[in-house]
């Protein structure tokens, strides 16, 4: 199976080391199922095109899916061990081939151009053969800012019709790891087949190549349901991520179908991340603060939001996981925006079950989504040093309603895998209250997002202020 991509920026030459593949030299590589050959075909000043063989061996796809837990697949992998597609339709062997001959470039990293590696280019994918419909391969790439041509292969002349196979072209100007990332992920998606046993890590991985661009991609559910080869536990725990970690700034998809005589196309609906994120935003503003916490800030949606507003002096987010943190670090851009705006905001590593002196002194925290990720045994120990130690003036904590997950199609135990508890509303309101009148605080509990009338809403949200500071 082949993937070929293509640059104009000149020197085109320069493609070689983003890839960190030399112009003049074919590159072999084994893999699981085969060999891998990246050559250049051509490599001209004005024009630069790598192109990724992969030559794939029935014996050894047959050995890389033996001895391992077997899943349901469908077709495409069920077919005999001969007899299949695989070696020709772009699949997810072509996205595990991709990601270790170009494992640099997916992380935009580059010794020799490292300005460039985040630098827009000009780009032209060509994948030959794909298994998809032209349909699926517009939706999921032109969201992405790619243009793309698919055409249909028809069946031999005496047969007649189409294929269920298409030739994809894209072209766009993208960073070359934006590129790679997209076809990691969706390559896979469109074929709807893994040829390896999708294990929980695959969250990781999809969460790792999608950052940027798959929290807000309008068909995000199905690229994650295939992806993760239609197991739900592992798609549902992997959408709260992406739930969590939405993007502000991804421009909402329109439906103009809902009413054609409408002057004005109609908006999605807010997902509950928003509803979320703006609900603390506005404690916070009632709140005066101008010296923030962002308590378990994980990837940093909260941050982001928190910077656009110019009432907040100093935004600290903090994380037990460093690789958040790098997350929040490159979502925020913190190495190219003004050192004026810069300077406002800290990342810290910080254990909330720990006492930290830096977070002392602080007119407001926020534990959005924080608390159920703790064993309940765990929570005398935030109290204490939150509340007891830190004791900003106002805290602002939210959480999952269980009472309402009734409601949600398919949903057996908790929202996400990592969560220790869910509490009800009952339950909610008897920690705050505890907590309060331990430390000192009045409490005031809401809800967020669309209540039941049984049930409740979805989230949510305490807001505790310090006696001694009202």
């Amino acid at each position: 199976m082949l993937l070929t991509v293509t640059t104009t920026h000149r020197p085109a030459t320069d493609l070689g080391y983003l890839l960190v593949k030399h112009p003049d030299k074919v590159h072999s590589f084994d893999v699981p199922t085969g060999t891998a050959h990246v050559l250049f075909p051509d490599a001209a000043e004005d024009r630069c095109t790598a192109a990724l063989l992969l030559d794939v061996d029935p014996q050894r796809l047959g050995a890389a899916r033996g001895g391992r837990r077997q899943q349901a697949a469908p077709e495409s992998f069920t077919l005999g061990q001969y007899v299949n597609d695989r070696p020709y339709a772009a699949s997810s062997l072509l996205a595990s081939a991709l990601a270790k001959v170009f494992r640099s470039a997916l992380r935009g990293e580059s010794r020799d151009r490292p300005e460039l590696a985040g630098t827009p280019l000009p780009l032209e994918i060509h994948v030959p053969v794909l298994r998809g419909t032209v349909e699926l391969a517009t939706c999921l790439f032109e969201p992405l800012g790619w243009a793309v041509t698919a055409e249909p292969i028809p069946l031999e002349p005496e047969l007649g019709g189409d294929s269920r196979y298409v030739d994809l072209r894209l072209v766009g100007e993208l960073t070359v790891a934006a590129a790679l990332n997209h076809l990691y992920v969706l390559l896979p998606v469109l074929d709807d087949a893994k040829h390896y046993w999708v294990a929980p890590d695959e969250i990781d991985k999809l969460l790792r190549a999608g950052e940027g661009w798959l929290a807000g991609h309008p068909e995000r559910v199905l690229i994650t349901r295939r992806y993760l080869a239609h197991r739900r536990s592992l798609a549902a725990s992997a959408l709260e991520q992406l739930d969590r970690d939405e993007p502000d700034t991804v421009d909402a998809p329109v439906d103009t179908a809902a009413d054609e005589d409408a002057e004005l196309p109609v908006a999605r609906r807010q997902s509950l991340a928003e509803q979320r994120r703006e609900a603390v935003l506005a404690a916070l503003a009632e709140s005066g603060a101008a010296r923030v916490l962002d308590l378990g800030c994980g990837g940093g949606a909260l941050l982001g939001a928190l910077m656009k507003d110019k009432r907040y002096t100093e935004i600290v987010g903090t994380d037990v996981s460093s690789r958040a943190l790098d997350l929040a670090h490159r979502r925020l851009h913190l190495d190219r925006v003004p050192e004026r705006q810069r300077d406002r905001v800290r990342l810290w590593q910080s254990a909330l079950t720990y006492r930290d002196d830096r977070l002392k002194g602080y007119d407001a925290a926020v534990l959005m989504e924080v608390i159920e990720h703790l064993d309940a045994s765990r929570l005398p120990a935030l109290q204490a040093s939150v509340f007891g130690h830190a004791r900003p003036a106002t805290v602002v904590v939210t959480t999952p309603n269980a009472e309402y997950n009734v409601l949600y199609e398919g949903l057996t135990g908790m929202r996400h895998s990592d969560h220790r508890f869910e509490w009800t509303r009952a339950e909610f309101a008897a920690w705050t209250a505890e907590t309060a009148d331990a430390h000192g605080y009045d409490v005031t509990i809401r809800g967020v997002g669309e209540a039941d009338e049984r049930h409740g809403s979805p989230t949510q949200m305490a807001i505790l202020t310090r006696k001694e500071a009202t």
